[in-house]
């Protein structure tokens, strides 16, 4: 399945998360005051998931 940036896909993908038939693979999570770190984990190619900057 292909997906594009609509409402509706992203709807349908929420929707999958919320029944746990999706769900993302986070590697790591990095404070705000870190965001140059998580750039850096990034840069470096290591991450083998979803790097979030928490808010």
């Amino acid at each position: 399945m292909f997906m594009h940036p609509s409402g509706s896909e992203l709807a349908e993908l929420a929707q999958l998360i919320e029944r746990k038939k999706l769900e993302p693979v986070i590697d790591r999570v990095f404070p705000f005051a870190g965001i140059a770190d998580a750039f850096a984990y990034l840069e470096a190619g290591r991450a083998k998931g979803k790097v979030v900057v928490r808010m």
